[in-house]
């Protein structure tokens, strides 16, 4: 299988990881806050090393693509881009909602009907995200949602919904459907990036590096912006 370097910079974590044959071969990660500028080039040089020094080529790079962290984003991508133009590998984007997916289909035991919510978190009670199924197939698409207690009863009402990332533990008191489940501390990290990322090189899915751009949340803020003219009007 491919060796891929794996850089995730969406949110406060900043990680990076080299995986090879189903497996995480090395990782690194800061959880001090906002060190990504400081913190991500260090990682990568000692990832980059770790292949060089065992004779392992990197065949991709990986890059978590948002939602998230704009300066976070750009950091990132900017290094992804970077190491794919220096040494002519292809470029992989994955969307962060996803990667925050891997670790509860790993380690947790789930109903055959569960729908898996990531949240990332923004202001007050608005959260970003995504509704996927246990083979993530997304069930609703990403976006900007207001959280009350009316949030998500369309997939409560029939089925058990498991809601994680930093953007969940607010909405605890307001989610209080018998179906809502909320599973603590999981964070989108670049060693959970693999399973994704092979997936994509299977496919030959893979970005163009001259163009590609993370999701700023551009289109939320387009979105949420037409939502409150529409309801002024």
């Amino acid at each position: 299988m491919s060796c891929i370097l794996h850089i995730e910079t969406s949110t406060e974590v900043c990680s990076v990881a080299l995986s090879q044959d189903g497996a995480t071969i090395f990782s690194q990660e800061d959880f001090e806050g906002q060190q990504h500028a400081v913190k991500l080039g260090v990682f990568v040089d000692e990832a980059l090393s770790f292949a060089d020094s065992h004779a392992i080529p990197v065949d991709a790079v990986a890059v978590s693509c948002g939602p998230g962290s704009y300066t976070g984003l750009r950091i990132g991508v900017s290094m992804a881009k970077g190491i794919c133009y220096g040494r002519e590998i292809p470029l992989i984007g994955i969307p962060t909602l996803e990667v925050m997916c891997v670790p509860i289909l790993l380690r947790h035991e789930l109903p055959e009907d569960a729908l898996l919510c990531p949240m990332i978190d923004a202001r007050r009670m608005e959260v970003y995200a995504t509704i996927y199924d246990r083979a993530l197939k997304t069930i609703r698409p990403t976006s900007a949602d207001i959280v009350d207690e009316n949030s998500y009863l369309e997939y409560l009402e029939k089925h058990p919904v498991y809601f994680f990332g930093n953007g969940s533990a607010k909405c605890r008191e307001k989610i209080t459907h018998p179906n809502a489940h909320f599973i603590d501390n999981i964070r989108p990290l670049a060693k959970m990036m693999f399973p994704l990322a092979e997936k994509a090189v299977a496919l030959e899915d893979y970005k163009d590096v001259a163009y590609f751009e993370p999701f700023y949340l551009k289109e939320f803020v387009a979105t949420v912006s037409k939502s409150k003219i529409l309801k002024q009007s």
